[in-house]
């Protein structure tokens, strides 16, 4: 049977809404222990506000979730938290949660007495919570389900929890559940990484209180790196205020070889008379040599061309994009600017006086190429580094996955 033109439409437009609708996915299941279901369950989507409570017969769904990469969170009195990663491609997903009793309730926790325990919980905050105005209005209320372990041969330090963290952020207006699986910091190196799960809850505030919130909220937004990714993923990142470069490192050319040095160093210190050699005759003394080797191997150089979106941008399936570059991403955000506490942080990068005093942060990877969804959030958290003002920014100015700038008065 031959359909005629004004039919033909009519079935293109049906098979466009379908496929419309079939972007919207559902996660869904039963969550149970060894013996039976459990009702009454709190569920969470990481990072999100988003949240639903399993039924009598321990069964719950989640509707209208876009594709990406999504972290379930499970809440029972007297189980472990458990947390389960989950993939939405082209299709719904359907879990059966095992949880598992808490045999050790916190009452009955022996705590070793540790001298230093504060010093790591302090440290803790600082690289969790921030540094940022907004993080000396956050607070985390129960630091008392936190753990921790300093290892002397590697110079580590590890925080982890069993419990949800919470914490409370006057700045932003929000509460968080927070499943701390693993903070490291290594203290030779000064780099953090943590794997966790939060969950947001509006305060509650009178009309000017959330006005606030929500213009602060923006602030924290804009610029921030999920809303790079959010404009990198829809090619708009120029007109949404990031300008982005390619920093690169090159050998010095002002220190001489290494060879050279380690030569004329064992050189000036062998031998009997070796004490006598610190002069400071200008090209040859073991003073210059010691200053020619402190000199750094390598400098920074920044290509002033713009990277362009559509050469960046890799498409991997229909919902993820993919980048993947040599050296160094030099991000510059050109509507705000880097104020005077974060200038004074250490975490500033250098750049050209007549580049302007604007947020510059720089993206190194680690285990290339980068993922990233739709929403701004990255599949392979590891395959990264952030450095300069999105290392600044942390939990206190970080807003949910699915937020949207709102219009204040």
């Amino acid at each position: 049977m031959s359909l005629k033109p004004g039919a033909l439409i009519f079935w293109l437009l049906l098979l466009k809404l379908t496929a419309f609708a079939q972007s919207n996915f559902t996660i869904s299941g039963t969550v149970r222990d060894d013996k039976e279901t459990i009702p009454g369950a709190a569920i969470y989507l990481s990072g999100t506000k988003i949240s639903t409570v399993a039924n009598n017969e321990g069964k719950f769904s989640i509707t209208k979730l876009p594709p990406g990469n999504y972290d379930l969170l499970i809440q029972v009195v007297g189980y472990l938290p458990y947390a389960s990663s989950i993939i939405i491609s082209d299709k719904n997903i359907v879990i059966a949660a095992l949880l598992k009793a808490n045999t050790v309730t916190l009452n009955e926790v022996v705590i070793k007495p540790d001298p230093n325990r504060l010093m790591y919980i302090n440290l803790f905050k600082e690289y969790f919570i921030g540094r940022t105005p907004n993080a000396q209005q956050c607070k985390i209320l129960n630091t008392e389900v936190l753990t921790t372990h300093y290892d002397k041969p590697s110079r580590t330090l590890t925080v982890s929890s069993n419990e949800f963290l919470i914490i409370e952020n006057k700045a932003l207006g929000y509460r968080i559940k927070y499943l701390l699986q693993n903070f490291e910091y290594d203290y030779k190196t000064r780099i953090v990484y943590f794997a966790a799960f939060p969950y947001f809850e509006d305060m509650k505030g009178s009309t000017s209180k959330t006005n606030r919130w929500n213009k602060k909220r923006n602030i924290a937004y804009y610029g921030s790196n999920q809303h790079f990714f959010k404009s990198l993923y829809r090619g708009t990142t120029e007109k949404e205020g990031f300008a982005i470069h390619k920093l690169a490192s090159i050998g010095n050319k002002n220190r001489l070889p290494d060879s050279m040095i380690s030569a004329n160093i064992k050189r000036l210190t062998a031998g009997t008379n070796a004490i006598h050699m610190l002069t400071f005759n200008k090209d040859d003394s073991l003073n210059f040599w010691l200053k020619e080797r402190s000199k750094p191997k390598t400098m920074m150089v920044l290509n002033r061309a713009k990277v362009l979106t559509d050469t960046l941008n890799k498409t991997y399936n229909q919902n993820i994009k993919a980048i993947n570059f040599s050296d160094e991403l030099f991000v510059m955000y050109t509507k705000e600017k880097e104020t005077e506490a974060y200038s004074n942080s250490g975490f500033s990068i250098n750049r050209s006086p007549d580049m302007g005093n604007y947020q510059v942060s720089l993206i190194s990877l680690l285990e290339p190429p980068l993922y990233f969804y739709k929403n701004g959030s990255i599949a392979n958290t590891r395959s990264f580094l952030f450095k300069g003002f999105w290392a600044y920014e942390k939990m206190a100015d970080t807003v949910p996955i699915e937020f949207e700038p709102i219009k204040t008065n």
